[in-house]
């Protein structure tokens, strides 16, 4: 299937600057294009993927992706969906964050080849520009009026905007700008709430090089859920590409838990399956929803993208063993990881804590009378297996690794034992 056509059954494009000439250019020749991220944190989160995705869909197609992460821009703050001033962060925050952000967009692209993904950094262009340059060869190009008309600015007029964030377009425009020049740059891709920024750019561009320039701008939609609340979040908060945040088996856990209305629409945006695939995936939802096969896909492909095979096998290993109670076969590392957010108690590496006694103090059971009786009514397991002994001390073959015991009470409440 044809690329842009490929796009538009996956339902990724949602606005383009020129359709026919965009088809025309791809048809024609292998083109650079670019998106960009700013580093407002020290990791992107899922909301980040799909324009990145979408570039790497052009990438496999032979054209040459550009990855911006913008040193300078991420300084100003984009007033993009926001009705209040961005607080400032400092250089060295940034630039800490920007290195982060640029190890996890290597993981995405492939940097070799003919086509090979080339990574940069705004900074390196609008960190030495004086402001007098600014305003003279740049500012003097874009009018005030033409930027009021903006949404993110016109959004913005009644609450205030600094004019600070009032220059951001200015600044990624000059991105747009300066791609086209030093890179042959003509495409530029990012979400729709970027259409004012791109649309910016281009502007720059026929005012600023020679006659006859042509670029082009491309937007993606907003992913949404279908039950009305917010993508990418979960109780704990985003679902970040770090794995220090986020680990490999929640990344898993949020994937595989999509509902059957969002899963295809997902399979579509973020995962390079075909269409063939998809559309067996899509029966599967409608005639066999509860064996869930297109979530299983659904959360190995995302896995595998943004971890590696390694912590896709773990987090499944990790979610075979909590949904089977069979825990006692994990490490310690799939310990910490599979029981991150359930409650956990310490006690002192050297103490040889009877069961009964550490029900309570970890306030599993409410007290020794209601410990003995779980233990004694099977309701109690240590790493998996069922301990009726109600005089039972643990020993040094219940720590694993010598640093957790897993113990369940009834049949779905786990708690972590840490030493």
């Amino acid at each position: 299937m044809e690329l842009l056509q490929d796009l538009q059954w996956r339902g990724i494009i949602y606005q383009q600057t020129d359709e026919e000439a965009i088809k025309e250019v791809l048809n024609k020749e292998k083109i650079s294009l670019y998106c960009g991220v700013d580093p407002t944190a020290d990791s992107m989160h899922i909301g980040h993927l799909l324009p990145f995705l979408t570039l790497r869909r052009f990438q496999a197609q032979g054209h040459r992706p550009i990855v911006l992460v913008g040193g300078a821009t991420g300084l100003i703050g984009d007033p993009s969906g926001k009705s209040e001033e961005r607080n400032l962060q400092t250089l060295e925050a940034v630039e800490h964050n920007v290195s982060c952000i640029k190890k996890q967009l290597e993981k995405i692209f492939n940097f070799e080849g003919d086509n090979g993904a080339i990574l940069v950094n705004n900074y390196d262009w609008a960190g030495s520009m004086d402001i007098v340059t600014f305003l003279r060869d740049i500012g003097k190009h874009i009018g005030v009026n033409y930027m009021l008309a903006k949404d993110t600015i016109a959004n913005r007029l009644e609450t205030g905007i600094s004019f600070t964030e009032f220059t951001y377009t200015i600044l990624q425009a000059m991105d747009f700008m300066h791609l086209y020049e030093h890179h042959n740059c003509k495409l530029q891709i990012g979400g729709s709430d970027q259409w004012g920024n791109i649309t910016t750019g281009l502007e720059l561009i026929r005012k600023m090089m020679p006659e006859g320039s042509k670029a082009f701008g491309l937007t993606i939609p907003l992913v949404t859920k279908a039950d009305g609340t917010k993508f990418g979040k979960t109780e704990s908060g985003a679902v970040w590409l770090d794995p220090e945040k986020t680990t490999p088996y929640e990344f898993y856990q949020f994937w595989i838990n999509t509902a059957d209305a969002d899963v295809v629409k997902y399979l579509k945006f973020f995962t390079f399956l075909s269409q063939e695939e998809i559309e067996s995936l899509e029966k599967s939802v409608q005639e066999e929803a509860h064996l869930r096969k297109a979530q299983k896909a659904l959360a190995e492909e995302m896995t595998r993208l943004i971890h590696g095979e390694e912590s896709l096998q773990q987090a499944i290993k990790i979610s075979e063993a909590l949904f089977s109670g069979d825990v006692k076969n994990l490490s310690a590392a799939e310990i910490q990881q599979g029981f991150k957010d359930v409650p956990s108690y310490e006690v002192k590496e050297e103490t040889e804590a009877n069961l009964v006694d550490l029900l309570v103090a970890a306030k599993i059971s409410p007290s020794k009378r209601q410990a003995r009786e779980d233990i004694t009514n099977g309701a109690v397991s240590l790493n998996g297996e069922k301990v009726t002994d109600s005089s039972y001390t643990l020993q040094a073959a219940d720590k694993i690794e010598g640093k957790y015991t897993i113990i369940r009470r009834g049949k779905k409440k786990y708690y972590l034992i840490k030493y």
